[in-house]
């Protein structure tokens, strides 16, 4: 009777995992993060690998998280993962934040008209600093 239960709770964390990563996967497709980078760096015709990066990276997350594995890779394969983490996590930030026009709107409403490159890229750095910032200084304490 045990048994019976225990394939329950299975099939309900295995479909509401399921469901949750099919939302998280179409909000990252609906705000156009994976087409913009794609535009960006003219590499259309491997989209067949951004593709499969994004579903491995997807499926390969979840598995790490939930048995606690470890990669024992060295310090530089956790920078390197920190980096792409973080410029995915910023270009996913900057998509949803320009599909709700939050930066038209305000630019618009302190009157900017030149620079916003140089601005884009100030709210960038100052992300990116506050992170290396938090991380240098709170996560030796854990």
């Amino acid at each position: 009777m045990m048994w019976i239960k225990q394939i329950f709770l299975g099939f309900i964390g295995l479909a509401s995992g399921s469901a949750i990563s099919a939302g998280v996967f179409s909000f990252i497709i609906s705000i156009g993060v994976v087409p913009r980078i794609i535009g960006k760096s003219r590499t259309a015709a491997d989209i067949i690998a951004y593709e499969n990066a994004v579903i491995l990276g997807g499926a390969l997350g979840n598995v790490f998280s939930l048995f606690s594995l470890h990669v024992p890779l060295g310090l530089w394969a956790v920078v390197l993962f920190g980096l792409s983490a973080g410029v995915f996590t910023g270009c996913l930030a900057v998509a949803l934040a320009e599909i709700l026009n939050t930066f038209p709107i305000m630019f618009r409403r302190f009157g900017v008209k030149a620079g916003l490159g140089y601005i884009m890229f100030s709210m960038a750095l100052g992300k990116a600093l506050g992170a290396l910032y938090f991380y240098a200084n709170h996560m030796q304490k854990m």
